[in-house]
């Protein structure tokens, strides 16, 4: 039986945090803090029902240093860059995770996608299957027979041979598909004038971006609407389509800051949980459940939230 290994794509819960908890935490010198209340929410509920043994959390610290920008420099051009007051609370998160004896990674040139496949990349060869945390339909392509993809928010889960029911293509074409359709979230363009349902139908004929590019003459002659056209651009667009496709391919290679596999869940480190659960002004509920899975005595509190 694998043993399963949590990869958390952690800035994805931190956004969301940020953007569903009310403004009303804050630390002692006025700051919000409703990023790190929110994360640390979903922190404990997750330790709570599955205990994991084997856990890394991602961190997203590549937002404008991505190796992927160097090869496009309008990859994700399109997003607003955090504002100070969340920047601040992505500190507090990576140090709650840390003080609570999770592996945690993070790199200036590869993304939270990247270090969770390189991390999972390397567990494979010690018997690990990834329970990858996310609703990013990216990671899909990171999925083998064993493993599964977890929604939090939504509470459903997913393994390799549920991806086509959600995105109309094989996890191994993700990132073809992306290539061919584009992802407007991370401003990746794909092939002009070919779309989500073309790209499903054009990879479940063709099996994969390279096969297709070999035999583009083939594609004026399959049955669906604009088929000539799609393949004028095809054309006309091939090395942007090979781009893309290079921006949607999660690296496997990424650098792991001398964490390798079990990736154990190493015991809390006590002093930094209480001086955070002080910063952060966590309340007496948010204080006890840490202690219910660090066994951190962390009950004394002033704090009525």
């Amino acid at each position: 039986m694998k043993k399963p290994l949590h990869l958390i794509d952690a800035s994805l819960y931190v956004f969301r945090a940020w953007h569903s908890m009310p403004d009303e935490f804050h630390d002692a010198d006025g700051w919000p803090t409703n990023a790190v209340h929110g994360f640390a929410r979903f922190l404990i509920e997750l330790l709570e029902r599955e205990r994991p043994r084997h856990i890394v959390v991602a961190f997203d610290e590549a937002l404008d240093s991505c190796f992927r920008n160097a090869l496009y420099p309008a990859y994700k051009a399109n997003r607003a860059p955090a504002p100070p007051e969340l920047k601040r609370q992505f500190a507090y998160c990576k140090a709650l995770c840390d003080a609570l004896g999770l592996v945690v990674l993070a790199h200036s040139d590869y993304e939270a996608d990247d270090l969770i496949g390189s991390a999972l990349h390397v567990a494979r060869d010690h018997g690990h299957r990834g329970i990858i945390v996310s609703a990013d339909k990216d990671l899909s392509q990171l999925l083998f027979e064993h493993d599964e993809q977890w929604d939090f928010a939504r509470g459903q889960r997913w393994g390799m041979a549920g991806v086509k029911a959600r995105h109309g293509v094989e996890a191994h074409q993700i990132a073809d598909y992306l290539a061919l359709s584009g992802d407007a979230i991370d401003n990746i363009p794909g092939v002009p004038g070919i779309g989500a349902k073309t790209a499903a139908v054009l990879l479940a004929h063709f099996g994969s971006l390279d096969a297709l590019l070999e035999r583009i003459d083939e594609v004026p002659y399959l049955r669906f609407r604009g088929a000539a056209q799609a393949a004028i651009k095809l054309r006309q667009h091939r090395e942007q389509a090979l781009l893309c496709r290079q921006l949607s391919t999660i690296a496997l290679d990424a650098p792991l800051t001398g964490f390798m596999p079990p990736f154990l869940r190493n015991q809390a480190d006590a002093a930094t949980l209480i001086a955070l659960c002080e910063a952060m002004r966590f309340g007496p509920l948010t204080r006890k459940r840490l202690q219910a899975v660090t066994d951190v005595d962390l009950t004394a509190s002033s704090n009525p939230s």
